[in-house]
């Protein structure tokens, strides 16, 4: 009898055993599990340690709820200026719902794959090649903006999608490269003859202003030139004046300085003229030393009376009145 109590109470621990383990269900970390029930979703298993009924109840998925990377296969695309290039690239998606992502659709990885490539079909042959090159960053953006809003149905969330690689034909990158170079050249033509044109719009104004520098020096040189001859004359004009007044009054030693003055004046230009060598004047020397009595007695007057101390030292000039 007890033999046979022990034997039961072993299947009875036995049992529960087998049903907890069936029951009983971890759940990792990153990781969302569907429960079905008949074969019917009824609910979620999140991370950590859950419970089912066995026998009734059965994990449907265990579906990946980190962000996952998935390689897009090189493709060719024709651009919208008839160009064939290769393209690949990577995408970034995340599921936020576990049970769309099982339930809504099938192989969900390969139906993202095959959403991408045909989107990176439609984007990139609606442009231009040179566009398609240059503006990499807005066909990311445009892809991600598609693909994003057709993966929503499905409890998908697209983070980043990018383009890696865009290989246009060979013959068409020489092209590109000789149609680069030759603009290029261009404009390096163009900065070389603007710098021309600046240099040569310099110069040009920079002889003008010293054209017109040099000519007001000119300018102002002929005025300060003529004003010294004005006063010069205005000077020649008093003193013929002085004389003149002096001639008028009777006062023959004037008379005596105005000739001696006017003799020796033409004496110096004969004497430094640079054709004359040998000088013979036939004048009067009586009248040479009258005139020069008359300097002396004009000196005279002009020193209250006295000689200068230079002609005392030499002694006194005689009056010599000039003979006829």
């Amino acid at each position: 009898m007890f033999e046979g109590l022990s034997v039961f109470v072993l299947v009875i621990v036995a049992v529960v055993i087998f049903y907890l383990l069936r029951a009983i269900r971890m759940v990792p970390q990153g990781y969302n599990y569907t429960v079905e029930r008949f074969g019917k979703y009824v609910r979620t298993l999140q991370p950590g340690l859950g419970l089912i009924v066995p026998f009734i109840d059965r994990v449907g998925a265990k579906q990946n709820m980190m962000e996952q990377v998935l390689d897009i296969p090189s493709q060719e695309v024709i651009t919208r200026d008839n160009a064939m290039v290769k393209v690949d690239g990577i995408a970034f998606f995340q599921i936020v719902d576990a049970p769309r992502a099982t339930y809504e659709v099938r192989d969900l990885n390969n139906a993202v794959v095959n959403l991408v490539m045909t989107n990176i079909r439609t984007v990139m042959g609606s442009m231009d090649l040179d566009n398609l090159l240059s503006q990499r960053d807005d066909i990311n953006q445009r892809l991600m903006s598609v693909v994003d809003q057709a993966t929503q149905p499905w409890g998908v969330k697209m983070n980043r999608i990018e383009i890696k690689d865009i290989n246009p034909p060979r013959d068409l990158v020489d092209s590109m490269a000789r149609q680069m170079k030759a603009e290029r050249e261009k404009r390096a033509a163009i900065l070389e003859a603007e710098g021309l044109r600046a240099a040569a719009i310099l110069k040009a104004e920079g002889e003008k202003q010293a054209v017109v520098l040099e000519a007001e020096g000119r300018k102002e040189a002929a005025f300060r030139d003529a004003e010294a001859r004005e006063r010069f004359a205005e000077a020649e004009a008093k003193a013929t004046e002085m004389v003149s007044n002096a001639i008028a009054a009777g006062d023959v030693q004037a008379i005596n300085y105005f000739v001696a003055n006017n003799y020796i004046k033409a004496l110096e230009s004969i004497a430094t003229s640079p054709n004359q060598k040998i000088l013979m004047l036939p004048v009067e020397a009586a009248s040479v030393i009258g005139s020069i009595g008359g300097i002396a007695e004009i000196a005279k007057e002009a020193f209250g009376g006295q000689a200068p101390t230079s002609n005392a030292r030499r002694g006194s000039v005689p009056n010599v009145t000039p003979r006829s």
